[in-house]
């Protein structure tokens, strides 16, 4: 029984059922976040906000400068290039060789209103490449709002929870898939979110030889780039370079987002990867889809151009300036996102100290490393009932439900919790634990 709850229950109850959610313990990220901010003005409690994954750090500065700039240069009155600003592909290129080590021409790397429309812009056009195959597979847990925009398209998704086919596993669990003929791209994110397991070369290894085999295009979700702090991915044109699929299979698209990495997310541009090969395949199928045959063509002319007519000229040339400081190496983002990794180390803390568990908790054998986002359980609760009940004590997040898990918990970010905002944390942890005995 409650006791020490911060949020009166009627208050709570009053805003759950004008909230008009089925079921609030699985509701979305905006959902959620909405409901937290009526619950705080409606109690007067500063609630602990861990449901979206907004950077909590400045935006990188080098892009700040460099979109006033073109502000005040005029690109305001002019369209942006659909496939692009000159002086973006070429930075992005130059940095996917530099951090990736991989080898992209200019013309393939297109800007997109964030990573979320490149995957959209993917998906519209991996779900038309061939008539006999009309499902995508998530390699999850994942973003949730990326079903959501299959679902939105008419997509049918399959999908397995990663923690349970790591290693050499994860072979015969995509051959068990793949072989039915009817999946078109495999979508996972690396690090991912929500549990921050990061895939290992043997298993990137694997999804690159099974896309190889069954002629599947690979999107790779690289929105928090670099930012598995076990090793250092930061300097360019070195060793270690941050793992892809892209050393194994020429079926690969990369989403590169500047929101997490480059703190950057306010003015949505990204870059989509795509491998020269892919680039240029023709797909007889597409054209009944979008008048394109070409890959490219119809990423930029099937999907970007009906979608926006391009990515903000101003944004892009804020991203160019971002990407060749890094490029450059006069600019080193990894230490100023390390921040997040502190964080979650002392989060984490918070958590187990008052008898939570966090609920993926290795990565093949390691401990899980320390960043943008980590899970956790309490005992005795499924994951959408403990976000419900967790809002009653000011604390706020998503269940692992919306994410494809089959593990019961919450997902936890980081980026917008201040250092001096974990006692509090810590405190309503411990108002929890005494309300709910083990």
């Amino acid at each position: 029984m409650m006791q020490n709850n911060i949020v009166p229950v009627d208050v709570a109850k009053k805003m759950f059922e004008e909230s008009g959610l089925a079921c609030i313990g699985k509701a979305g990220i905006r959902e959620i976040n909405k409901l937290a901010r009526d619950l705080e003005a409606a109690s007067g409690q500063k609630f602990i906000h861990m449901e979206i994954g907004n950077p909590g750090l400045p935006a990188a500065q080098a892009g700040v400068e460099a979109q006033i700039k073109a502000l005040r240069d005029g690109v305001a009155a002019n369209y942006p290039p659909i496939d692009g600003a000159p002086v973006l592909k070429k930075e992005a290129a130059r940095f996917i060789k530099n951090f990736l080590n991989l080898d992209i021409d200019p013309t393939n790397c297109v800007p997109t209103v964030g990573s979320m429309q490149g995957a959209f812009a993917s998906f519209m056009i991996c779900g038309h490449l061939d008539k006999k195959k009309n499902t995508i597979l998530f390699i999850d847990p994942g973003f949730p709002v990326h079903k959501f925009q299959n679902k939105v398209l008419g997509i049918p998704m399959e999908h397995f929870d990663i923690y349970d086919y790591r290693g050499e596993k994860l072979r015969a669990k995509l051959e068990e898939v793949l072989s039915k003929g009817n999946i078109h791209s495999i979508l996972y994110s690396n690090p991912n979110n929500p549990t921050w397991v990061c895939l290992t070369e043997e298993e990137l290894s694997i999804i690159g030889e099974m896309a190889n085999k069954y002629d599947v295009i690979v999107m790779e979700d690289l929105a928090y780039f670099g930012m598995d702090f076990r090793k250092d991915y930061s300097h360019p044109g070195v060793e270690p370079f941050q793992p892809s699929v892209g050393k194994y299979t020429d079926n690969y698209i990369l989403m590169i987002s500047s929101s997490k990495a480059f703190s950057y997310a306010g003015e949505r541009c990204a870059i989509l990867g795509i491998s020269d090969k892919l680039a240029k395949r023709h797909y007889t199928d597409l054209k009944d889809f979008c008048g394109q045959e070409i890959f490219l063509r119809g990423i930029l002319f099937g999907a970007l151009h009906p979608l926006s007519s391009g990515t903000s000229h101003s944004a892009q040339h804020a991203l160019a300036a971002v990407l060749k400081a890094v490029n450059d190496g006069t600019y080193n983002y990894r230490e100023d996102v390390l921040e997040y990794g502190r964080k979650a180390e002392l989060m984490k803390k918070a958590f187990t100290d008052n008898g939570f568990y966090i609920t993926y908790d290795e990565d093949c054998g390691e401990p899980i490393a320390d960043g943008f986002y980590f899970t956790y359980c309490y005992p005795g609760f499924t994951g959408a009932d403990l976000v419900e009940e967790m809002l009653y004590y000011g604390i706020s997040a998503i269940s692992l439900d919306t994410c494809g898990s089959t593990k019961q918990g919450i997902r936890a970010c980081t980026s917008l919790i201040k250092r001096e905002e974990i006692p509090v944390l810590a405190q309503r942890l411990a108002l929890f634990a005494m309300d709910h005995p083990q």
